[in-house]
């Protein structure tokens, strides 16, 4: 695999004193495991040059969160707002008052201007949309899944490597979060031990249905309740954690099972509200997933369990339990601990020796970090910057005929930052609509090695 949703924010005092996943705790002490703060040395360069010009298409929830982190980004330059539905443009525009706001995304692709676009449709809509991007030159970010089908998100894929002057960034925003890669190596270093299981859940209580006095409208603002184009749980949720969990233990699954049921929201629905899947991964090492819109209770975490500790992560915040009989590494003596009702976990950071000393200063760096999100976004554009300016470069002294050697040049003089690209994006599209039709199907998925492949 290349190396290269958004869950509800949790308050960690409450967790502390409230989560039953805490519980862990009274057995096992809990190390915390948080990036350390960057020094002056390690800190990327700020963005320099001309601010990326992006076109966002897609003003529903998401798109306005999208919105307001482009906005934060000293790298972009907000040029154009777009969506079908005129009331979603107008609400947006008074964020964005000198971008071009259109219901047609066309517009925002005919403008030589504009270099960039994210796409925040509804996710059957992509494929249109990512296509003629590309054809139009654009460096697009689009939100995973890629497309409602295989077949598309195939299709997608594919042309994002056509164009490979262009960056294609898949919407898998954990794969830029700064936290995440500091646990990568930690996970995969053998720290815990023989791993044994995976767990995973993401835990809130809301409809999923919208209304509007308008029924054609009401009927597309609710796609995610159609059986025929929804993805369901499994795919417009569950897709950041299973390809998070594949990420780390650096696998791709071989089957799936998955049991769904409308256990609470019994309004005439087809799509599941509540879902559980069961995801083997080769020798034998299983992912627990679930998933619900009928409650929040300890809203969403992931964690890992190895024969020496089990980590847990939730948000920005990631724990270490030891198992009594589990090696010293040694520096976890000096690692911050935090109370877990009568038990202690070790805080997973480098520096907390020194955060020790720091005492309250520190505890309010650690909560105050930016959403995973925010990454991927000033990524995307990082990335999208270098790009154009290495094509340019290179076009100058090479010409434009041999595509091969740009591709070469672009591979090894762009020091990107991380992201998530099509072929990883494609990958966690399919595990997560296979999960789905695991679901729907009440039957096992088999997967084979070459469903996760473009060739």
């Amino acid at each position: 695999m290349s190396e290269t949703k958004h869950g509800m924010e949790w308050n960690r005092r409450e967790f502390l004193r409230g989560s039953s996943l805490a519980a862990l705790a009274t057995v096992l002490g809990g190390v915390r495991l948080v990036k350390p703060a960057a020094r002056a040395a390690e800190t990327p360069a700020p963005p320099s040059g001309e601010r990326v010009k992006v076109g966002l298409i897609g003003l529903g929830q998401w798109g306005r969160e999208l919105l307001d982190q482009l906005l934060r980004l000293p790298a972009a330059e907000v040029a154009a707002i777009c969506d079908n539905y005129p009331p979603m443009v107008r609400r947006s525009q008074r964020k964005a008052p000198d971008a071009l706001a259109t219901e047609n995304y066309r517009e925002v692709l005919e403008n030589k201007d504009i270099t960039a676009v994210v796409v925040a449709t509804p996710t059957h809509q992509h494929k249109e949309i990512v296509l003629a991007a590309l054809e139009a030159g654009k460096h697009v970010y689009c939100e995973v899944p890629l497309a409602h089908t295989v077949d598309e998100a195939r299709e997608i894929a594919r042309a994002a490597l056509k164009h490979n002057r262009q960056v294609f960034q898949s919407g898998l925003q954990l794969r830029s979060d700064p936290q995440r890669h500091f646990l990568l190596p930690f996970i995969r270093s053998g720290a815990l031990g023989r791993m044994a299981m995976a767990r995973a859940q993401w835990n809130k209580k809301t409809s999923w249905r919208l209304t509007s006095p308008n029924p054609e409208r009401e009927a597309e603002i609710n796609w995610r309740l159609s059986p025929e184009i929804s993805p369901g749980l499994m795919g417009e949720v569950g897709i950041h954690q299973l390809d998070q969990v594949s990420w780390f233990l650096n696998h791709w699954p071989t089957a799936v099972h998955g049991f769904g049921t409308v256990a609470f929201w019994r309004d005439g629905r087809k799509v599941p509200d509540t879902v559980q899947a069961v995801v083997e991964y080769p020798d034998g090492l299983r992912l627990l997933y679930s998933a619900t819109l009928a409650n929040s209770y300890e809203a969403d975490a992931e964690i890992y369990y190895g024969s020496d500790a089990a980590v847990l992560i939730r948000g920005s915040s990631a724990w270490m339990f030891k198992e009594a009989d589990a090696p010293l590494l040694g520096w976890e003596v000096y690692a911050q601990k935090d109370a877990f009702y009568q038990a202690t976990g070790i805080s997973l950071r480098a520096d907390a020796s020194k955060l020790k000393t720091r005492g309250a200063q520190a505890e309010a760096q650690t909560e105050a970090a930016d959403p995973p999100v925010y990454f991927a976004l000033e990524a995307f554009l990082r990335n999208s910057r270098e790009v154009t300016s290495a094509v340019r470069d290179f076009t100058s002294l090479y010409g434009d005929t041999d595509p091969r050697a740009l591709a070469d040049y672009l591979a090894q003089e762009v020091r990107r930052l991380p992201a998530a690209d099509a072929l990883d994006g494609y990958r966690a599209t399919v595990l997560a609509l296979k999960a789905n039709e695991a679901v729907v199907r009440g039957q096992p998925v088999a997967l084979a090695p070459e469903m996760f492949e473009l060739s």
